[in-house]
């Protein structure tokens, strides 16, 4: 079955994961993904565990349902090749800072000279206009200029990256969504054009809402921050044997729970009476609430917590979450056998479409995989697309 984008074809020039994360989404739901890399390959390629030079699993996930045309934009005779593809393209996206790309020749004005209605995604680190336009962007800077890293320090007493990359798999959403509005006002009115998604800032605009705060007003009331998060008492709370994620939020939660422990005069208690005065004493509070779980098993908690309508959960590991009954229910994981790699495990699309199904899947390729066949489809011949190789503006995989 086709997807919800078949027909939708997207020229991708990104690498890492803030660009390759929004492709990937737009593949599965059956956008035509075609992945331009240098012929040494994309640098994920590199990236985890192995079986195969250049199809390490750092790249075999986000790699999926992408056609790999390998070409050295650094040479006249390959750009000239990827231009012939963006005149059939939808959707052109790189994540290349704005002199780089313009010295690449794929500035916007540029591509959209040979498709003027063009959706050009410039997924960068910052926005164009200020003056952070021409930094490198990585997700460990983006982590620490957001903010995050110094809320961990607020909790932790040291300043940390949480240990995922967040800010690129967030601001490869917020690239996702723009692609997707600016193909809908495309839809509606016939034109294209350029969307910059800055890092900096959709991560901060990912941080900062629940710690606006004080900082809502102007002049401001108090410092930016929300209490209830920077408590070093939150956290998963241990158990007898365990660790549970517990949240009793409302004034019902909190009053059942002070029941079920024999305090109920806490829920009278003035500190803990509504949202507005936990939320100043939460710290108090949530140390209470470590107290008390540490009486009971997690599984004494959990069966506790669903009779009684209190939020509450296990802690999984990593490793927990590919045994996670509900996960298994929903095939969030699917499998497929690569034609080199061998048996593989991939994650589905996390969401349902009554009428809109994701497209049908293709494994990740190597590079240049699709290179020849790809540069014989925009109309070059076997002896141009050999001139190509044989000069290094192209490359493609050999097979065995």
């Amino acid at each position: 079955m086709a997807g919800p984008l078949d027909g939708v074809r997207v020229i991708d020039l990104s690498t890492v994961m803030y660009g390759p994360y929004c492709t990937m989404i737009l593949g599965e739901m059956g956008a035509d993904i075609i992945k331009v890399e240098p012929p040494s390959g994309d640098i994920t390629r590199q990236v985890g565990e192995s079986r195969t030079p250049g199809m390490a699993s750092g790249f075999l996930g986000k790699g999926r349902n992408k056609r790999s045309l390998a070409l050295d934009l650094k040479q006249e005779a390959a750009r000239e090749a990827l231009y012939k593809f963006v005149a059939t393209a939808d959707v052109f996206i790189h994540n290349i800072r704005p002199r780089a790309a313009a010295r690449l020749g794929i500035d916007y004005d540029t591509i959209k000279s040979y498709r003027p209605d063009i959706v050009y995604c410039a997924a960068v680190g910052f926005l164009p206009d200020g003056p952070y336009a021409e930094r490198p962007a990585y997700d460990d800077l983006i982590q620490g200029m957001s903010g995050l890293a110094w809320l961990q320090g607020q909790v932790t007493g040291e300043p940390r990256y949480a240990p995922s990359v967040i800010a690129d798999k967030t601001s490869g959403l917020f690239a996702l969504y723009a692609v997707m509005m600016a193909l809908f006002h495309r839809e509606r009115t016939g034109e294209g054009q350029k969307v910059d998604v800055g890092m900096f800032e959709s991560f901060a605009s990912f941080v900062l809402p629940e710690h606006m705060q004080g900082r809502t007003y102007d002049p401001p009331t108090r410092p930016a921050g929300y209490q209830r998060l920077l408590t070093k008492n939150r956290r998963p709370y241990p158990t007898r044997d365990g660790h549970i994620c517990a949240l009793p939020y409302i004034d019902r939660h909190w009053r059942r729970l002070f029941e079920l422990t024999d305090q109920a005069e806490l829920a009278d208690d003035p500190r803990f009476v509504d949202m507005a005065n936990r939320t100043r004493n939460i710290d108090v509070l949530y140390g209470i609430l470590g107290e008390i779980l540490l009486t009971k098993t997690t599984e004494e908690w959990l069966d506790l917590f669903a009779e009684n309508d209190i939020p509450g959960a296990k802690m999984h590991s990593l490793e927990d979450l590919f045994d996670d009954p509900h996960l298994e229910a929903v095939n969030f994981f699917g499998n497929e056998d690569h034609p080199t790699e061998g048996r593989l495990k991939h994650i589905r699309p996390p969401i349902r479409m009554s009428k809109s199904k994701p497209g049908p899947g293709r494994p990740a390729e190597h590079t240049g995989q699709s290179t020849r066949d790809l540069l014989r489809q925009a109309g070059m011949s076997d002896a141009e697309i050999d001139t190509l190789i044989a000069n290094r503006a192209a490359g493609e995989h050999a097979e065995g």
